[in-house]
Parts: C-alpha cells; sequence; structure tokens
C-alpha cells in the first residue's frame, strides 16, 4: 500500500526524535536528573542498541498510518497525528518481542528472534520497555493535549494493554493444547484482544486526537480492531502459504507452534475424523520436521480452509466499514482509511 510506504520514513524519524539511538539526552528527559548517576554505556548497550537492532529490521508501520488517516477523517491535523506515531509503534514492536519468547520463535523479519541473539531475560525486558518508553509523550505532555485528552488516552492505552494480555493468554493456552475444542467465536474473540487491539487503539487515538465525537471514536475503534482481526487472519494464511518471497517468517511456523488460527478450526471441523485427528497429532506435537509440516499444510488447504478464512476476513471488514462509513465526512483522511480495508485483506507479505 503506497500511503503506509509514503508515511514510513516519517514515523521512523519521529520514532527516533522520542527514543534516540543515543541514550544520553533521551535518560534525563525520559526519567529526569538521576539521584545518583546513569552508567549510560550499560542502559546503551543493554537496551538501547538492542531495540534499535531490532526496529531498524523494518516492519510495515501500518498501525501509525492508520492512526494518522483516522485523525484526518475527523478532521484532525496530519502533523499533529504523526507525533504520536512512536506511541503506537514502538508498543506493537514490544509485543513482538515478548511474542517470540511465549512463541519460542527461531526468526522475525528474516533475522534470529532477539531472543535467540541476546537471551530471554534481555528481550523480555526490551519488549516490556517498548510498552512504556512512548509514555514519555503524554506525562511530558510535549504536544500540549488537554486534560481531558490525556486522561481518554491515558485510560485507552490502559484498557487495550489488558485486553492484550488476555488474547495472549487464550492464544498460549490453546497452542499447548489444553483445550481441544474452540469455537470460531472464541478464536475470533482471541484475535480481536491479541491482535484487534493495537489497531483499534491506533484508530482511536486519532480520533481523540481530532476531538472526534463519541460515536465517531467507537466507530473507528471497531473499524481498527476489525482490520486487526483480519490482518491476523491474513497473517494466519501467509504463515503456510506466502505469496511473496520476501515473507520473513519460517513457513509453518504456525504450525510448529500448535496454533489454533481459524484454519486450523474449520480445517478440523470439514475434514474426515481420521484426517483430522492426523492433523491434531501433528499440531500437538510442535514439530520442527518438515515433512509433517507440510503434510499439515496439506490437510488444512484440503480442507478448503484458506478460502473460507479469507472470505471471512472480508466480510469482517466489510461490515465495519459499513457502520464507519456512514458517520465520517467526505475527506482525503476517509478515502485512506477505505484504502486501508483492502490492504488488511489482500496483502502478500
Amino acid at each position: 500500500m503506497q500511503l503506509i510506504k509514503s508515511r514510513k520514513k516519517l514515523i521512523d524519524k519521529e520514532i527516533e526524535r522520542v527514543f534516540p539511538r543515543n541514550c544520553t539526552k533521551w535518560l534525563s528527559f525520559a526519567l529526569g536528573k538521576p539521584r545518583y548517576c546513569f552508567d549510560k554505556e550499560t542502559i546503551q548497550q543493554s537496551m538501547v542498541d538492542q531495540i534499535w537492532e531490532f526496529l531498524d529490521r523494518g516492519g510495515k508501520r501500518w498501525r501509525p498510518a492508520l492512526m494518522i488517516s483516522a485523525c484526518k477523517a475527523c478532521g484532525g491535523s496530519e502533523r499533529k497525528a504523526l507525533r504520536f506515531a512512536p506511541f503506537v509503534e514502538l508498543i506493537h514492536e514490544g509485543t513482538l518481542l515478548v511474542d517470540d519468547v511465549e512463541d519460542n520463535a527461531d526468526v522475525r523479519r528474516g533475522k534470529p528472534a532477539m531472543h535467540k541473539i541476546y537471551g530471554i531475560d534481555a528481550a523480555v525486558n526490551n519488549g516490556n520497555a517498548m510498552y512504556f518508553i512512548p509514555l514519555a509523550i503524554l506525562y511530558k505532555n510535549i504536544n500540549k493535549l488537554s486534560k481531558e485528552q490525556l486522561l481518554q488516552i491515558y485510560n485507552l492505552y490502559a484498557e487495550e494493554m489488558l485486553r492484550l494480555s488476555v488474547g495472549q493468554a487464550m492464544d498460549i493456552h490453546w497452542h499447548k493444547g489444553a483445550k481441544l475444542k474452540i469455537s470460531e467465536k472464541a478464536y475470533l474473540q482471541m484475535c480481536s484482544y491479541k491482535t484487534g487491539v493495537l489497531a483499534r487503539l491506533a484508530a482511536k487515538l486519532g480520533a481523540i486526537l481530532a476531538n472526534a465525537n463519541k460515536k465517531q471514536i467507537e466507530a473507528l475503534g471497531k473499524f481498527g480492531e476489525c482490520l486487526g482481526v483480519a490482518f491476523q487472519i491474513q497473517d494466519d494464511i501467509l504463515n503456510i502459504a506466502p505469496e511473496s518471497k520476501k515473507w520473513g517468517k519460517e513457513i509453518g511456523e504456525d504450525i510448529s507452534e500448535g496454533k489454533r488460527t481459524l484454519l486450523v478450526i474449520k480445517a478440523l471441523q470439514s475434514l474426515p475424523k481420521k484426517e483430522a485427528k492426523e492433523l491434531l497429532a501433528i499440531l500437538n506435537s510442535h514439530t520442527k520436521d518438515k515433512r509433517k509440516i507440510r503434510k499439515a499444510i496439506a490437510l488444512i488447504k484440503k480442507s478448503g480452509a484458506i478460502e473460507y478464512a479469507r472470505d471471512k476476513a472480508k466480510r469482517i471488514v466489510k461490515n465495519a466499514w459499513s457502520e464507519l462509513e456512514r458517520l465520517l465526512p467526505e475527506n482525503e483522511g476517509k478515502e485512506e482509511l477505505r484504502a486501508f480495508a483492502s490492504f488488511a485483506v489482500e496483502r502478500d507479505i
């Protein structure tokens, strides 16, 4: 999506402004004057350098780009919204570090996962740090928000971060094989929490910055959440059937992790009993055997689950957009949001 590509450099510049590559000025800004002294060398090497090694790997930055479009759609300033891009993106990047530890993933964005390089302790700590680094934007109030806006954003952050942890807990429990029968509705709720909340946070943040009305804020939140769910479904499809060589993860990684995706849920419902049992056994074994992974992928494809999941994602986004569309004035931001709806279900990486 060209819009996301065009904003990426601007977003990266804002991230570096909020969290500089050199920790010297940032420490005093974010933490205040030390009671004793900062060991800048240690903080630089153990935190700042490691986080930037990860950020420099790339990432689409579509969530902060969505936030900017949501702000514009409600009559807000693109320039003002851009200042909050790090708030959205750094939180997302932190979830990836923690998620890779919890999944014991080997690869992220074409390179070894961070915990494979620096250790589990460092990856978890730095992942958690990225949840809080952008909060300096709020408690320093460098963009002069009103007290009402600050309260709205703090409340939004607290609520969505709690949902994020609940969704992750569900996902972890399932891929351990602790529950055999998972309904489609339960899966979609898990996705709404685990993946949807950050897009929901982004869209609602943009609306709050534009001083949108309550109906617009809620509708944008739902639209963002549905984009996140559709993004996750498409991610699950690409994990077993990537359409691009630029796919930065292991093919079939979700199979090794035993993930209960919509594809798996549908396949288990549709396959003959013997084949469903075989697929379940492969998932529960958490195997890295390429032959078994290929077998599981073949079973999922045979079941028609890919086509079903792709159609489901499109319908989820279409329904959310139809609710939002009538609440927004005709402007450039609204057209950008329309493009996001297509991007979430049609991307190939």
